[in-house]
């Protein structure tokens, strides 16, 4: 690939993380001052970052606490900013969340929660339920992150085995009104999907749990099984009286990013489309549906006239299948991507988290062409047996076509632009 399709599909990448800025998300967002406290609380990759955005526009005093993954802190005043682990939750984010509980003590009608919700805030916040230990809850992560399922049935478990998540938090915050501005890096851009809905209740209960773990067959500690089938509580609904009141806002999501790199494309001069901004799946099979239609594109001109630019949207899944490989999604399905368009001339892509960090390593995704393929093999790497062992960061680091820019300070979740020249 050259130089200048990878600054191109970079200033596409730019845009979409642009339009998801944490300041100019908040602007026009930010609720009346109330007559008492304002506490502030708070988790996801980009917490931290409208955190500090929060505090230069609120005018009034603040006080609060939001947990963030480790490397993604951003400087507050008043506001204090914890790191934790993401994917699978430590020892800080269980002592965070407690912190996080303790901001809310003593709250009375006249004062005011915000909560900054983004994704990767489900990990950060972790408390596990009574009878269950953090090893318990991180062991549920591992096998959910293993499994491929999607993230509406990952959520809808997450929810029942937790004392913060499925709109829990709010009920703490009680009588104080909670505002949640939301990041959404969720397909269909739910408020209560992002980060398990700490503090956004919704309709799933243990049934729904139990319903996810059957359809998708999971495998699931025995101790996690045996919390979902006992007598504890059910997460709070949305008619809780105890909810009445507070109100929930996605300020940012995916569509408005895709939107973003469109525009920049088309101010270009270049025709572009918008698959859909919530696709879901096997991180490889959705790749060869984009690859399909990419070939389609430049070999036969249909269902788009090239020179095109498609973009997607969503969060794609990953089911491993081997040991010791790394990646993420974005980098699983660039990878999927390369080995059913090579040979093709002139399509260029890049799928990237717009977190900046995509899976277990500090890239983003990376980049691809109808070279990509064979030019791993001559780095002496087989990208279909990388595949397989879900190696794409082995399979892009060794033709160093990795995508890099560290972490953002948002997160709307996958972002695919494939340019068919």
């Amino acid at each position: 690939m050259t130089d200048s399709d990878r600054a191109f599909l970079t200033r596409l990448f730019d845009a979409a993380v642009k339009a998801a800025d944490p300041r100019a998300a908040l602007v026009g967002h930010l609720p009346p001052r109330p007559k008492g406290r304002t506490v502030v609380i708070g988790a996801g990759k980009g917490a931290a970052q409208l955190a500090a955005a929060f505090e230069d526009l609120w005018e009034g005093p603040v006080e609060g606490v939001v947990v963030t993954r480790y490397g993604y802190a951003a400087p507050c005043h008043a506001i204090k900013v914890i790191e934790a682990a993401h994917p699978v939750p430590d020892a800080a984010g269980l002592a965070a969340t407690k912190e996080v509980f303790a901001a809310l003590d003593g709250l009375t009608e006249d004062d005011l929660v915000v909560a900054l919700i983004t994704g990767g805030g489900s990990a950060l916040l972790a408390a596990p339920p009574r009878g269950l230990s953090l090893t318990d809850e991180a062991a549920m992560n591992r096998a959910l992150l293993a499994s491929g399922a999607p993230i509406s049935a990952m959520n809808a478990i997450r929810k029942q085995v937790s004392q913060v998540k499925g709109g829990r938090l709010a009920l703490a915050a009680h009588p104080a009104q909670v505002v949640t501005l939301v990041v959404s890096d969720v397909p269909g851009d739910a408020p209560a999907e992002v980060a398990s809905g700490p503090t956004v209740a919704s309709m799933s209960d243990r049934a729904a749990a139990m319903a996810a773990i059957r359809a998708h067959r999971l495998t699931l500690p025995d101790s996690i099984l045996l919390h979902l089938t006992s007598a504890a509580e059910d997460a709070p609904t949305p008619d809780d009286p105890r909810l009445q009141g507070n109100r929930a806002t996605v300020i940012a999501s995916a569509s408005q990013s895709l939107e973003a790199a469109a525009a920049l494309a088309q101010a270009d001069g270049l025709n572009a489309v918008i698959l859909s901004d919530a696709i879901e799946g096997e991180a490889r099979e959705v790749a060869k549906m984009h690859a399909a239609i990419a070939r389609q594109a430049a070999e036969q001109r249909r269902p788009f006239v090239p020179p095109v630019l498609i973009l997607s949207g969503g969060e794609t899944t990953v089911t491993l299948h081997g040991d010791g490989g790394r990646g993420g999604r974005n980098s699983e399905f660039l990878l999927a991507f390369a080995i059913a368009i090579e040979g093709c001339d002139g399509i260029a892509a890049i799928a990237a988290d717009t977190d900046g960090i995509d899976g277990s390593e500090s890239n983003a995704g990376a980049f691809a062409d109808g070279e990509t393929a064979a030019a791993m093999r001559a780095a002496g790497v087989d990208p279909a047996e990388a595949l397989a062992r879900n190696d794409a960061w082995g399979a892009f680091a060794a033709i160093d076509a990795l995508f890099s820019p560290g972490p953002t300070g948002t997160n709307v979740n996958d972002f695919r632009a494939i340019w068919v020249k």
